[in-house]
């Protein structure tokens, strides 16, 4: 990172701001052409960092994992537009989240359940949730085991 006074690198800190986060981009390659989806998460701490979310069995995303499961992914929060006497005085004051790591499409009952959990944690208060069997069949639980990430704040 170029201004080293806005890296956030503490482990505690970078997952705060993924808990102030409503969305995150995932960012996968089609044939060196970018594709970016916008998409609700659940994370997950601990020694193997993990984001889970929730996909429709088939479409490009499905695809694209089967061809180039390494992933890159970003989300963003706390902005707040700074303005001033002229245009380019103005400027956002933001938190944000980049990493890198492999996607897969979990099989397992218990880690499909475990991923929808941890994703609908991040928007509730509660901790154990009951799901439809027959919508949690036709739903594609994707997990993402991330190898690195970086934080950064613009104050």
């Amino acid at each position: 990172m170029r201004r080293k006074e806005r890296e956030i690198t503490g482990t505690s800190e970078i997952e705060s701001v993924i808990s102030r986060c409503d969305v995150f981009r995932i960012a996968f390659s089609d044939n060196n052409v970018p594709y970016i989806v916008t998409m609700n998460f659940g994370y997950s701490g601990g020694a193997e960092k993990t984001l889970y979310f929730h996909s429709a069995g088939e479409g490009r995303k499905i695809d694209l994992i089967g061809r180039n499961n390494y992933v890159c992914f970003e989300m963003d929060t706390d902005h707040n537009l700074v303005t001033g006497p002229e245009a380019c005085d103005f400027t956002m004051t933001y938190s944000s989240v980049v990493g890198w790591g492999k996607i897969e499409i979990i099989t397992d009952e218990k880690e499909k359940e475990a991923g929808m959990n941890s994703l609908m944690r991040h928007y509730s208060n509660r901790k154990e949730f009951t799901f439809s069997r027959s919508v949690f069949k036709r739903t594609s639980i994707l997990k993402l085991v991330i190898e690195t990430m970086t934080g950064k704040r613009v104050t």
